[in-house]
């Protein structure tokens, strides 16, 4: 039931998700370095490169092994030691790349606050992107549309302002096309694990409305990289407002259902479904690993984006996956 429950509209009060601004991508930059950037530089200090572990030269800790673990760095001279299997972690100490596989299929598109959740994923991309370029990181992109059974565009790997420019246009001005078909996370990792053969950071932004079983493949990809889940969220798709006789409506597939949002029933069963979903996510990240920075439409993206960059920065060993909610 959830996975048609994405748009709401009434035809007299009902919000309506604003269309996504025709801004030019330098802009939009402009705008990031004056507000969002600059919050960030003001609170965070020291090598950004410390918020992510890599597989370097240099030593950053040893901990026990967990099952999503790599078997190659298994370090046996601790593991003969203590009888329990440890493994290396190791800080970069070259020019990391990062990919962001980002998903802008239609129900991106919704929002019920001053901002869609496509907007919200694409100012997270630039401000991530343009953090880690200072550094001379490698900043490369997968697009998914979800109009198509393929990623839509592949951008590489490259550093420097021009290259940054370009991910923000595609971000801004890629259009999303009507589906036929809901959105499968499946084929954007899968073409992700056979594409990027070299260790990286990975940051998975959507908001994880897919069809079932994409939870193997993003095991699959954890095993050779770092994997950070950016969950894109918004209030109504975890409570509803009681706004009457309501048309929810499946953006990616145009399905609809007329519904009496006020009946308790239908109220407690939408917010049953929705932290079952909820619930489902968090196991799978559990088990593969992955980190999970929740975002909110309702939230100022850097205030989530503070505390999961602190968080990750003490963070000694990845024993347990981390998740900052929004």
């Amino acid at each position: 039931m959830l996975n048609f429950l994405k748009s709401l509209s009434k035809k007299s009060s009902a919000p309506v998700a604003p269309e996504i601004p025709r801004i030019h991508p330098e802009q939009f930059l402009k705008h990031l370095e004056w507000t969002t950037l600059r919050r960030l530089d003001g609170q965070l200090q020291g090598d950004y490169r410390t918020w992510f572990k890599g597989s370097g030269l240099e030593l950053a800790d040893l901990r026990e092994y967990q099952a999503h673990d790599d078997v190659r760095h298994i370090d046996w001279n601790v593991t003969a030691r203590m009888q329990v299997p440890y493994v290396r972690e190791h800080q970069e100490d070259r020019e990391m790349s990062a990919w962001f596989l980002v998903d802008l299929s239609r129900s991106n598109e919704f929002g019920s606050q001053n901002q869609t959740k496509r907007m919200l994923a694409t100012s997270f991309v630039g401000t991530m992107a343009r953090l880690l370029g200072r550094r001379g990181n490698r900043i490369g992109a997968m697009l998914m549309t979800g109009a198509s059974s393929r990623v839509d565009t592949i951008l590489p790997t490259r550093t420097g302002k021009a290259h940054l420019v370009q991910l923000l246009n595609l971000l801004l001005n890629t259009r999303t096309e009507a589906q036929t078909q809901a959105t499968d996370l499946k084929v954007l990792l899968n073409t992700a694990k056979a594409l990027i053969p070299q260790r990286s950071t990975i940051f998975i932004v959507s908001d994880f409305i897919s069809e079932p079983h994409w939870e193997k493949s993003l095991g699959e990809l954890s095993k050779s990289h770092d994997l950070i889940a950016v969950r894109l969220c918004d209030p109504i798709e975890a409570v509803l407002e009681p706004l009457g006789l309501c048309i929810l409506e499946d953006l990616e597939t145009g399905e609809q259902l007329f519904v009496d949002v006020n009946d308790p029933k239908f109220q407690e069963k939408y917010q049953r479904l929705a932290q079952e979903h909820t619930d489902r996510l968090i196991t799978s990240f559990a088990q593969t690993g992955t980190d999970c920075l929740e975002l909110s439409t309702k939230e100022p993206m850097e205030d989530a984006l503070l505390r999961f960059m602190q968080l990750r920065k003490r963070k000694p060993a990845k024993v347990h996956p981390m998740r900052v909610a929004a």
